[in-house]
């Protein structure tokens, strides 16, 4: 296949989905229930995959997917139709993590002890099975939030620039920019690593 056709079928594919949210989110807001479990079904995967490359491995990601979705069907009235469904999804995600972790926060003003669960294991000790992916995330765990976020919805949600700036409510050179120092943190974190990268 021509690199030409398959952009073009990339593209209709694209319109074929946003048309299909857009109908689905249209059949709903006319008294349809079904839309939404068509909707959550199609996105809770991305949805869970957000809440985890963000907070880490953490038991909550259950809670804040269900938070997540039950703003949607609050709020879905509201949709205006001026961006993608996906855009306006991943802030409120997005949204629902910083919640999480503001609640974390407070609560450990009240704990002396931190959970050091996220810890790069040293090269050395890595076991022979050792999962390359957990040794990436937990590197992405330990990059602030205002960089972690818009460099998983660019390198692992596929978002464009001018997306990821409408989910975050931020400008587009901010995003570039933080995108390029999460990318510099994530090479300085995981430079011991590079044999086992390999």
């Amino acid at each position: 296949m021509n690199k030409n056709k398959f952009n073009e079928d990339v593209q209709a594919q694209t319109i074929l989905t946003l048309d299909d949210d857009f109908s689905l989110i249209k059949r709903f807001n006319n008294g349809d229930e079904t839309a939404l479990r068509t909707l959550v079904s199609r996105h809770k995967d991305k949805v869970r995959n957000l809440i985890y490359l963000t907070l880490g491995n953490t038991d909550a990601i259950d809670d804040i997917s269900q938070d997540v979705f039950v703003s949607v069907y609050r709020k879905l009235k509201t949709f205006r139709f001026e961006s993608q469904f996906t855009t306006w999804l991943y802030r409120i995600t997005v949204n629902k993590c910083r919640d999480h972790l503001r609640k974390i926060k407070i609560r450990s003003i009240f704990s002396p002890f931190t959970n050091e669960e996220d810890t790069l294991i040293a090269p050395e000790q890595l076991p022979d099975d050792f999962d390359i992916k957990i040794i990436v995330r937990q590197a992405i765990a330990k990059l602030p939030e205002k960089l972690k976020v818009p460099l998983i919805l660019k390198d692992f949600d596929g978002l464009s620039y001018q997306e990821i700036s409408e989910t975050m409510g931020v400008e587009i050179g901010t995003i570039k920019s933080r995108i390029f120092r999460a990318r510099e943190g994530l090479k300085k974190i995981l430079a011991p690593y590079q044999k086992e990268l390999l």
